[in-house]
């Protein structure tokens, strides 16, 4: 009498395939992580960043510091304690234009995918969405983190060396400046997951950076327009506005304060990630 054997391969025929499981999040992460860094735009993106960041600080500080000693020496005492208690944020005035180059990497991270059809393939491999989304999201929000606090420290750095020349700089140890250079990292870390965001919900490369460079440039522009009676009850929603009072280490009247700018700002960015998510999920 002859059995059926379930034995996993029969003489001559090859075993059936295993089942490769369920897509884990860190099977994700490690997929995204791939993509990400064996794109070339990745590095010039980030390259460009850091350049801009650290020479546009660079740049302004040498200009205050060249502004300073044309001052009379008479004078320059008392304009020291103004120019030290703005050495923090001239260093760090490049993070307006990256804000600016990290919002294209942040787009580009999603939408790269949908303009080469690439998106089909990874939700074939991964097909639950939302851990594909999430992988992408926290990858890209690791290497903008650490990119942002490395161009802001750096440029916080030099600045402050260029200033010493002049014994106008600022320290670390001086209230609220550490909060100010760690705030910038952040701050361009909030900026590309607002553009992620867009480019999900968007898909399309050209339309999230211009929806991205709208709300971070051209509407801080526009608000300054606004009348007196309207602009002190706007202004501090405005997101740059928002964002910006972490690393600025300034107190304006109108402005939020910097944890609480901040956490506008990233509220704006959640909004944009969970709009992206929820476009993702119906129909990626």
């Amino acid at each position: 009498m002859t059995t059926t054997s379930m034995a996993p391969a029969a003489a001559g025929h090859p075993a059936p395939p295993r089942s490769a499981g369920r897509a884990t999040l860190a099977g994700a992460l490690r997929s995204e992580f791939t993509k990400i860094r064996s794109v070339r735009s990745t590095y010039w993106t980030l390259l460009a960043m850091l350049v801009i960041v650290i020479g546009v600080g660079a740049l302004f500080s040498y200009g205050a510091a060249q502004n300073f000693s044309h001052i009379p020496p008479g004078a320059q005492a008392a304009s020291r304690a103004h120019e030290i208690a703005q050495a923090t944020q001239r260093s760090l005035f490049g993070l307006i234009l990256g804000q600016l180059i990290i919002a294209v990497l942040g787009a580009l991270t999603v939408t790269s995918e949908y303009s080469t059809g690439m998106i089909r393939t990874s939700l074939s491999v991964q097909p639950r969405r939302g851990v594909v989304f999430a992988a992408k999201a926290l990858v890209f929000s690791a290497i903008a983190l650490v990119a942002g606090l490395v161009a802001s420290f750096a440029s916080y750095f030099l600045g402050q060396a260029i200033l010493s020349g002049q014994h106008i700089n600022s320290t670390l140890g001086q209230p609220g400046v550490l909060r100010a250079v760690i705030g910038g990292g952040l701050f361009l870390a909030a900026c590309g997951l607002l553009s992620y965001g867009l480019g999900a919900l968007i898909r399309h490369t050209a339309g999230a950076l211009t929806a991205s460079f709208g709300l971070l440039f051209v509407l801080t522009i526009l608000a300054g327009f606004l009348p007196q009676s309207w602009a002190v009850h706007i202004d501090k929603w405005v997101p740059f506005n928002a964002g910006g009072a972490i690393w600025e280490n300034s107190s304006g009247v109108h402005i939020f304060s910097p944890w609480t700018g901040f956490a506008v700002f990233c509220g704006y960015a959640a909004v944009a990630v969970a709009a992206g998510l929820y476009r993702f999920r119906r129909d990626a």
